[in-house]
């Protein structure tokens, strides 16, 4: 890895992407620090130590850290995520949106309305954010809003437009610099809230060193396993007919498709986290009573059985729900059909594709159940937390270490590094240098 990235150093256009990224990061670091003006940081500060591991720890994550600070830029990508899934899951419902993937130009038209989309989805983000925290805080967040109708529409106005601002530096990342922006904007977020985590969790709790014990644990058992899953294929074999033009035969060569384990990679988690922060976010648009005090203490605190059943069943879900839509756009069959290609015992056309869709179910189905155990890992923890130590069970990061850095964010670090090195390998590979992932 280290050789790879002193390759890449060496070449003019690949250290400009690297540069480019890290700039970016960089700038999105510093808009993180750019507070929203009348924000009470003594209250905010107040309510992030005592929920660091509920709604709000899942909210920062997908900010990349900037709901810390509540900037311009808090909402994060998230609504961007949100009208990416809601669009996801109305284009089989609806034909246009069918029909326009197919069409040139389709999928880039698409993508602007994601963007539209987005607006919206950001307007309804900042008010129902403002009122969580002050429901789960008791103290306003931003005094006077709601009340004030120029801070209200200014706090409105600025952090969409830090929303959107931060969505074109992630497509910036994407289209000038090294991997997924979106990905790398969170996974920068992440890593950089680890090191105080782990402060936290050291300095708060009682337990130390079985804190320590079981972080370490956690990690390596947890990146072993994410690598495993992320790298496994089920190779499909794929034979080509032999045709004969004139007195030279061509075709006749046995090859394979690789169908992985886990097809989306991180992408079902991230959908999952905004999905399960969706029910707390909306839920305080409406008067307080007793369905959402209900909703705020199973969502919002992300707390109990119920919480950690249905962020597994998300998880499992998205992961099933995008592996169906990725095979379904590379129209593997009809590719192998147009070429010539067969799988042996099996005939071309539609028993094809519903072999490759089954045989992708059957090997997902691994692949989601792990994703989903590794998302509810600080749920496990919690619940052998509690029958450990009884009367010294602390919630949050302060006292679960698998929130240090928590399983989605595990398999987001993991799965971004990977695709990332990914990238630049085959940038690598394209200039004549050897693989560099043993």
């Amino acid at each position: 890895m280290i050789e790879a990235l002193r390759n890449a150093l060496r070449l003019p256009d690949l250290r400009n992407k690297l540069l480019i990224t890290g700039l970016i990061l960089v700038i999105y670091q510093f808009a993180a620090h750019v507070p929203v003006v009348g924000v009470d940081r003594t209250a905010l500060r107040s309510l992030l130590e005592g929920q660091s591991g509920g709604l709000l720890g899942v909210l920062n994550l997908l900010s990349g850290g900037a709901l810390q600070n509540f900037s311009v830029i808090a909402n994060g990508v998230y609504p961007y995520i949100t009208a990416s899934i809601i669009l996801q899951v109305l284009t089989p419902v609806i034909p246009a949106l069918e029909a326009m993937d197919k069409e040139p130009g389709g999928k880039e038209k698409k993508e602007t309305y994601t963007y539209y989309l987005a607006i919206p989805m950001s307007i309804l983000q900042v008010v129902s954010q403002i009122q969580i925290f002050n429901t789960l805080g008791g103290t306003p967040i931003i005094p006077g809003f709601g009340s004030d109708v120029l801070l209200t529409i200014t706090v409105i106005a600025t952090m969409t437009a830090g929303t959107m601002f931060a969505i074109w530096l992630g497509n910036m990342i994407t289209e000038q610099g090294i991997g997924n922006g979106l990905s790398i904007i969170i996974f920068s977020g992440i890593v950089a809230q680890a090191p105080g985590n782990l402060i936290r969790l050291l300095n708060s709790s009682t337990q130390p060193v079985v804190n320590i014990i079981f972080f370490i644990a956690i990690t390596i058992l947890s990146v072993i396993g994410i690598i495993f899953i992320q790298e496994g294929v089920r190779r499909i074999p794929v034979q080509y007919g032999k045709r004969v033009r004139g007195r030279k035969q061509y075709g006749g060569a046995s090859t394979h498709i690789p169908l992985k384990v886990n097809p989306v990679g991180m992408i079902p988690l991230i959908f999952a986290q905004a999905i399960i922060s969706f029910p707390a976010l909306l839920v305080n648009l409406f008067p307080d009573g007793p369905v959402r005090q209900s909703i705020n203490a199973t969502f919002g605190q992300h707390q109990g059985l119920a919480y950690w059943l249905t962020f597994f069943a998300l998880v499992v879900g998205f992961t099933f729900l995008y592996s169906d839509i990725m095979i379904g756009n590379q129209n593997l069959s009809e590719n192998l059909q147009r070429n010539g290609g067969f799988i042996p015992g099996i005939r071309p056309g539609k028993r094809t594709q519903d072999y490759i869709v089954r045989v992708t179910r059957r090997i997902t189905l691994v692949g989601a159940l792990f994703l989903g155990i590794v998302a509810v890992v600080p749920g496990i923890v919690e619940f052998i937390y509690r029958i450990l130590f009884p009367n010294e069970f602390v919630t949050g990061v302060a006292g679960n270490p698998a929130y240090v850095l928590s399983g989605s964010g595990l398999i987001i670090v993991v799965g971004v590094v990977i695709d990332t090195l990914r990238q630049l390998e085959a940038q690598l590979v394209m200039r004549n240098y050897d693989r560099f992932i043993r």
